[in-house]
C-alpha cells in the first residue's frame, strides 16, 4: 500500500475579502494548482484562516453537499432558504444544495480556523432535490477516547450527519508520543490533513513501510486490501489530523475536473 504525501507547496492557495480570509487547499478547483484534483466523492477541500473577520458575499451552489467545519473561532451563515445562524469551534454547518441555493458566510476570529469541504453525490439526482441546511454543535458528535488520543466522528457511525455521497470523516488528536490505529477497507481511499504537529504514518506489521508526516501535509492512501494504519505523534508535541475516507470508485458519473 503506497502512502502519498503532498506538502503545502503541492496544494492550492486562495483568499477572500481582500486577503482577510486565506486558504490552503489540499484539493482545489480547476486551475488553482493543487496536485490532487479530486478523490472520488471528495471534490474540494479548503483549510481557511481569518485573523479577525472575513466575509464572503452571497453566491450560488447546486447539487454538492457542502460542509463548513469550525476548528477555532466562529462561522456565520445566511442563505436564500431564510437561514441566519452561527456555529463555534467543533461545530458543522451543512448545505445539501440540491436544485440550487445561494449563501453568504462570515468567518470571525480572533484566529478563526475551519474547513469547507465539498462532497459529490450523483449530480443528476441531486439536482432533483430540495436544498436543505442543517447545523450541528460539537457536543452532538461521538468522541472515543483511547490511550493518549481522541477520535471524533464527524461523518460516520454515531454521527448525526447524514449525507448522500459516500464519505466518512474523523477529527483525531494525539498527545505527544501517542499512537492511534485506524482501519482502512479494501476499495476505499483514505485522506488526511495534518493540522497540528508532526508524526509518522505506518501500517500494522510493516515496520519498514513508514512515512514522516509534517504539519500541513496532505496524505492519500488507496487501499488494495483491508489494512490498519498506525499514526504516531512525535514525542515533543501533539498531533492532530482530519481524516476523510471515500470509495475509490463509484457507480455514477463524477463531475469532470481537470
Amino acid at each position: 500500500m503506497q502512502t502519498l504525501v503532498y506538502g503545502p507547496t503541492l496544494q492550492a492557495k486562495g483568499a477572500f475579502d481582500g486577503g482577510k480570509i486565506t486558504e490552503q487547499k489540499p484539493i482545489g478547483f480547476s486551475g488553482e494548482g493543487s496536485v490532487v484534483k479530486r478523490v472520488s466523492t471528495l471534490f474540494y477541500w479548503a483549510w481557511a484562516h481569518a485573523q479577525n473577520d472575513g466575509y464572503i458575499p452571497l453566491h450560488p451552489h447546486q447539487a454538492f453537499e457542502i460542509m463548513t467545519y469550525v476548528v477555532a473561532g466562529k462561522a456565520e451563515h445566511g442563505d436564500t432558504l431564510g437561514t441566519k445562524s452561527s456555529i463555534g469551534a467543533g461545530g458543522v454547518q451543512l448545505m445539501q444544495t440540491g436544485s440550487g441555493v445561494s449563501h453568504e458566510e462570515r468567518f470571525i476570529g480572533p484566529d478563526m480556523e475551519g474547513f469547507q469541504i465539498w462532497f459529490e453525490p450523483s449530480i443528476q439526482e441531486a439536482l432533483k432535490t430540495t436544498p436543505t441546511y442543517h447545523q450541528y454543535e460539537h457536543e452532538d458528535f461521538p468522541i472515543r477516547a483511547g490511550e493518549g488520543f481522541t477520535q471524533k466522528t464527524v461523518i460516520g457511525e454515531g454521527s448525526p450527519i447524514a449525507i448522500v455521497a459516500d464519505a466518512r470523516m474523523w477529527d483525531v488528536e494525539l498527545a505527544p508520543g501517542a499512537v492511534y490505529r485506524h482501519s482502512v477497507e479494501d476499495g476505499r481511499t483514505l485522506t488526511a490533513l495534518a493540522i497540528r504537529g508532526d508524526g509518522t504514518w505506518s501500517y500494522e506489521g510493516q515496520p519498514d513501510n513508514r512515512t514522516d508526516v509534517k504539519h500541513k501535509d496532505f496524505v492519500l492512501v488507496r487501499a488494495d486490501r483491508s489494512d490498519e494504519i498506525v499514526l504516531s505523534a512525535k514525542p515533543d508535541a501533539p498531533l492532530r489530523l482530519i481524516l476523510i475516507d471515500v470509495p475509490t470508485s463509484v457507480d455514477y458519473a463524477l463531475y469532470p475536473k481537470r
